[in-house]
């Protein structure tokens, strides 16, 4: 099949769209498929990437969406989108976090009676309330809806998700979880001259990976920032990071951590924490419990679905420092427990390879080119 995506965010964006995409374009491209991707322009790119990767990348005119000038938005009036998308010849279109770019095509792919399918994966009302982009709650979900009900099938990442779009009119809602690098992300990474130059009086090691933006909320951890005996690290970047500098003196901020360097940091931590009431999924949340390390996490969103509270983490009240902080000196005395939920965590995930969830992608596919739009039910763990 020729499958164009149409993505709001792709690399050099780092976030769990751009993600997703990357590794859904090269299961397809492993399993003899044509995709095509189709993005927003970074700062002083050109419109069309060449040579970097082994499928066709093309660039839409973007502008920095405002209060956040490291993410861009796709124009969606541009020529240039309605030119790649329908010379693509697509059988499927697929659309990654609709909302600006994805709108404009989700319009474009009806009118062409192209099969698509739309994949949720960013709670827009939430951004829309952090950034005050003059879109508010009611108005976001009107326009989510709208794109969402032109496709023939709408893929959300978790229960929680899948809820939200139901309560808000979304039809024809199929589960499709996030698969995980088990073999990139595992226990026998643990490092301990990282975790002496992190942690050097021996302090129990937790940290947090992801974007440093207002919806995550990261400023809850300045109460378990200040527990006896602990050591918190971040790892990422976005546009709160120097307020939240500030707001937490006693945290390392580590600026983007990638490939080997993120997985030895998932992999030496003895907790992982997460702070953000608004996951769609929680992909950073499934990548520390590949790496053996239980996870503290609010009881809200996708976390919810990923963490089996007593088995594998805690879950705690959402928008709740303390209960955050309670979680964590619950498990900092007990390395017995740690250590069982440690093992519990990388069971549950390692067998939810990118592979796996691919096939069940390219299934929606083949089920909305037959004219399949039966409602959804959930797809297996």
């Amino acid at each position: 099949m020729r499958i164009a995506i149409v993505t709001e965010s792709f690399p050099p964006d780092v976030n769990g769209v751009a993600h997703s995409v990357v590794r859904t374009a090269e299961h397809l491209l492993a399993r003899g498929h044509e995709p095509v991707v189709i993005a927003p322009a970074p700062p002083g790119a050109g419109g069309q990437d060449t040579g970097r990767l082994p499928y066709p990348v093309v660039r839409i005119p973007s502008v920095p969406l405002p209060r956040y000038q490291g993410f861009r938005l796709g124009v969606p009036t541009s020529t240039r989108l309605a030119g790649a998308l329908l010379s693509a010849e697509p059988d499927v279109v697929h659309l990654a976090s609709p909302f600006i770019l994805g709108a404009r095509a989700a319009t474009l792919a009806s009118r062409h009676r192209l099969p698509t399918v739309a994949v949720y994966q960013t709670d827009v009302a939430a951004y829309a309330r952090a950034y005050r982009v003059g879109w508010g709650e009611a108005a976001a979900w009107r326009r989510l809806r709208e794109i969402h009900n032109s496709a023939q099938r709408t893929l959300a990442p978790s229960t929680r998700a899948a809820a939200d779009l139901i309560a808000n009119g979304v039809q024809r809602i199929w589960l499709w979880r996030r698969g995980v690098d088990a073999v990139r992300f595992d226990p026998a990474k643990r490092c301990a001259a990282l975790r002496q130059r992190l942690a050097p009086g021996g302090e129990l090691l937790i940290g947090y990976v992801g974007r440093l933006a207002p919806e995550k909320r990261v400023e809850l951890l300045a109460a378990t920032s200040r527990l006896p005996g602990v050591r918190v690290v971040v790892a990422g970047d976005g546009p709160a990071r120097r307020q939240l500098a500030r707001a937490l003196p006693g945290v390392d901020f580590l600026g983007v951590q990638h490939g080997e360097d993120l997985a030895r940091l998932y992999a030496s931590l003895d907790l992982f924490v997460h702070t953000g009431p608004h996951e769609t999924f929680g992909q950073t949340l499934q990548e520390a419990l590949a790496s053996g390390v239980p996870v503290v996490a609010p009881a809200s969103g996708g976390p919810v679905d990923l963490v089996d509270p007593g088995v594998t983490g805690l879950l705690v009240p959402p928008n709740d420092g303390d209960a955050l902080a309670a979680g964590v000196a619950d498990l900092a005395g007990d390395a017995d427990r740690r250590r069982t939920y440690g093992l519990a965590a990388r069971a549950a995930v390692r067998r939810r390879t990118w592979a796996a969830v691919g096939d069940e992608l390219i299934g929606h596919y083949h089920a909305v080119r037959a004219g399949s739009a039966a409602v959804g039910l959930p797809a297996a763990s």
